[in-house]
């Protein structure tokens, strides 16, 4: 099991990495479109490119945050239960959500096809969308593992939040 979460940590540091890579580029891109308006020459497709590089930031990064409990957290009412029903309702939580987001998955691969297929592209660059929605996915399914490692650990002895 410690093998198997390992893997996944390492899998969602990468897909942080690349979240901060993307980043890095945003505020670059920002400075310089910011800079360049100023002398009347703003980079072309700026918006376009930005907006794309926000769906593969936030598409890798909820991953981690979801590892590391990042998000917020609204547990004073099982603060009050045994550790028995904290754990059974962290389960059933994590199994609603690892289907719900394998299904967002699905559909995201499924309109990230049909952009595919209808060589649907932004408007000024021309830039083609299905990687963005592809990789919205892959976030979408690594975050289901992330929610399956979360039940292995509360059972593994790590516990809950």
């Amino acid at each position: 099991m410690k093998a198997f979460l390992k893997g996944v940590q390492k899998v969602i540091l990468f897909m942080q990495g690349i979240s901060g890579v993307v980043l890095t580029f945003v505020i670059l891109l920002t400075t310089a479109d910011v800079v360049l308006r100023i002398f009347g020459h703003p980079v072309p497709g700026a918006v376009e490119i930005t907006a794309m590089c926000g769906g593969i930031i936030v598409g890798f990064m909820v991953p981690i945050t979801s590892w590391m409990k990042g998000h917020i957290a609204v547990d004073f009412v099982l603060n009050s239960f045994s550790e028995k029903v904290k754990n059974a309702t962290e389960t059933v939580t994590r199994c609603v959500g690892i289907v719900m987001f394998i299904f967002i998955g699905f559909n995201a691969i499924k309109i990230g096809r049909n952009f595919q297929l209808a060589g649907e592209v932004t408007g000024t660059l021309e830039l083609p969308l299905y990687p963005v929605v592809y990789g919205i996915a892959a976030g979408l399914f690594t975050l289901s593992v992330v929610l399956f490692c979360d039940i292995l650990k509360i059972y593994g002895g790590e516990g809950h939040e």
